[in-house]
């Protein structure tokens, strides 16, 4: 889906208020109906994440760190089956699966001293039953499933989603004849950093040539579709020649200027491909 820049800063201000919780999607839905879940989702990630970026200092700080440790500490001791770094998490507008990741590691320097690692605390917070204090990893699981943009679990979710575009991308093509190489099979020729699609045959898509592909699930906003440009896109046009993006959940319209210097922008698969090579046109 296209959202025009306005309509998207109208949608960004809304998400400020909102906490990354499953209620949020709900209340995104019921204000913007026309949008559907995911693409709603992927901008309010991409917001919250920009929120949390401009502020994480300040968690950080170590009075910030010992304020919530000890706060977690008395508020768990009073009121254990309260969600307790939740509710901390949600007045003090930090991600739930960040506070967890703050207090696990304040737990850890009490109990072990200089003797943890961070492979021990990644392990904790992907598998919280391995937390020896029963208490705390109840706590850090709620945090982690009730979190919709950071943590283990949405990192998980992220990488499957982000797989399965891309077999979509490559039944696509299949269906429609067209030879291609895929990423693993372009770095096993050499290749460092690759689209995740090179077309044997060039195609033509709205009248714009096209060598490559690559696929985001994800919404494209000024903000990540500059650093997709300024790390990706503009090195696959330099090596490969004109390509084609896929923002499966949409993107800020006036992002697609690119198109007469080699760069195309859809939101979904393009239904009317002509093929560049022997065979005349694929539809």
């Amino acid at each position: 889906m296209r959202i025009c820049r306005a309509e998207y800063k109208i949608i960004a201000r809304y998400t400020e208020q909102l906490r990354p919780t499953r209620q949020c999607i709900k209340m995104l839905k019921e204000k913007f109906p026309n949008h559907s879940q995911s693409t709603l989702l992927s901008i309010f990630s991409l917001e919250y994440q920009k929120r949390m970026k401009r502020n994480i200092s300040k968690h950080h700080a170590p009075e910030a760190i010992e304020a919530y440790y000890q706060r977690y500490l008395a508020e768990a001791m009073k009121s254990p089956s309260s969600p307790v770094l939740l509710e901390i998490a949600n007045e003090v507008d930090l991600s739930p699966a960040l506070l967890a990741r703050l207090v696990v590691e304040r737990f850890l320097q009490e109990r072990e001293g200089a003797a943890f690692s961070k492979q021990m605390l990644n392990n904790m917070l992907r598998e919280p039953s391995l937390i020896p204090d029963l208490l705390l990893a109840h706590h850090v699981a709620q945090c982690t499933i009730n979190d919709c943009c950071y943590g283990p679990l949405v990192d998980c979710i992220k990488h499957a989603i982000g797989q399965e575009h891309e077999v979509l991308l490559r039944d696509k093509l299949q269906e429609k004849n067209l030879s291609f190489l895929d990423e693993n099979q372009l770095r096993a020729k050499g290749y460092d950093k690759t689209p995740d699609i090179i077309l044997e045959v060039p195609i033509a898509v709205e009248g714009h040539v096209v060598h490559w592909i690559e696929s985001k699930a994800s919404f494209g906003d000024d903000h990540s579709h500059r650093t997709y440009l300024n790390e990706q896109f503009w090195s696959y046009w330099n090596r490969f020649g004109p390509g084609l993006v896929i923002y499966w959940y949409g993107f800020i319209a006036e992002l697609d200027c690119q198109r007469d210097r080699g760069i195309l922008l859809k939101d979904c698969f393009p239904s009317d491909i002509i093929t560049l090579g022997p065979k005349t046109s694929q539809s």
